[in-house]
C-alpha cells in the first residue's frame, strides 16, 4: 500500500470511528443529512437565492447563472459516470474491514463520490450569483463531504475528487451557460404572463398597475430585456 493510500485509508478510519462515541439516533441524522438532508438545504438556499436575485437591477442574467446550477450538478453527475468506471475503486467497506458503515445498500464503485460533485456544482452555482448564500452552500457541501467519509460509503480522496470536479465542471461551463442561458431568461422577463419568474415587481408596483392600467410586469419586462 502507498504513503498515499495509506494516509488515505488511516483518515478514514480516524473519522468513521468518531461514530462509535455518539448514539445511534446522532449517527442515524448524520447518515441522514450526508444522503439527503445537504441536497434538501442546497436546494431551499437555491430557492432562496432566486427569490432575492428577481429584485436585483441585473435580475435577468443572476436568474440565467441560478438556472445553471442545477444544470451544472447534472453536467457534473454525467461526466463523473465515466470516471467512476474507468478508476473503477471498490467502496471503501469491501476492502477494509471493521468500519461502521451507516448507509445501507451502497453499491457501485467509489471514486469519485457522486454526492459530493453534485452539491459542490449547486454550490458553487449559488456563489457565482449571491456570495452570502453561496458561502454557506459551499459550507453545507464540504459538511456533506466530510458526512460521506464518517459514514464509511467513501474515501477521503473519494470526496474531495467529487468536490474538485463539481466546481471545475461549473466554473469552466458558466461562460457557455450563460451565453444559452440569458436569452432564454431575458424573454421570459418580457413576457407579460411569466415575467415575474426572473424579476419581481418594483415597490409600489402595484399602486402603479392600478394607476396606469398596464401589468407592471409587462413594462418592467421590457425594461429588463432592453
Amino acid at each position: 500500500m502507498s504513503d498515499w493510500d495509506s494516509s488515505d485509508v488511516g483518515l478514514l478510519y480516524r473519522v468513521n470511528g468518531w461514530s462509535a462515541s455518539l448514539p445511534d439516533w446522532a449517527n442515524s441524522a448524520l447518515a441522514f443529512l450526508s444522503e439527503y438532508g445537504v441536497i434538501a438545504g442546497l436546494m431551499v438556499l437555491g430557492l432562496w437565492a432566486w427569490w432575492t436575485a428577481r429584485r436585483r437591477p441585473d435580475a435577468v442574467t443572476a436568474v440565467a447563472g441560478l438556472m445553471w446550477a442545477p444544470l451544472g450538478a447534472s453536467a457534473a453527475y454525467l461526466v463523473n459516470y465515466p470516471i467512476r468506471e474507468l478508476v473503477a475503486r471498490p467502496r471503501p467497506f469491501v476492502d477494509h474491514e471493521g468500519l461502521n458503515v451507516l448507509v445501507a445498500g451502497k453499491d457501485g464503485y467509489s471514486f469519485v463520490s457522486d454526492h459530493s460533485a453534485l452539491v459542490m456544482a449547486l454550490a458553487v452555482g449559488i456563489f457565482v450569483v449571491n456570495r452570502k448564500l453561496g458561502a454557506l452552500a459551499i459550507a453545507l457541501a464540504l459538511f456533506q463531504g466530510f458526512g460521506r467519509v464518517y459514514t464509511a460509503v467513501h474515501y477521503p480522496t473519494d470526496v474531495i475528487g467529487g468536490l474538485a470536479l463539481g466546481a471545475a465542471v461549473v466554473l469552466l461551463l458558466a461562460p457557455l451557460a450563460a451565453a444559452l442561458l440569458t436569452p432564454l431568461t431575458r424573454a421570459v422577463a418580457a413576457s407579460p404572463h411569466v415575467g415575474r419568474l426572473v424579476h419581481a415587481p418594483p415597490r409600489g408596483a402595484v399602486e402603479r398597475e392600478e394607476a396606469s392600467g398596464e401589468p407592471v410586469s409587462a413594462a418592467h419586462g421590457r425594461d429588463l430585456a432592453a
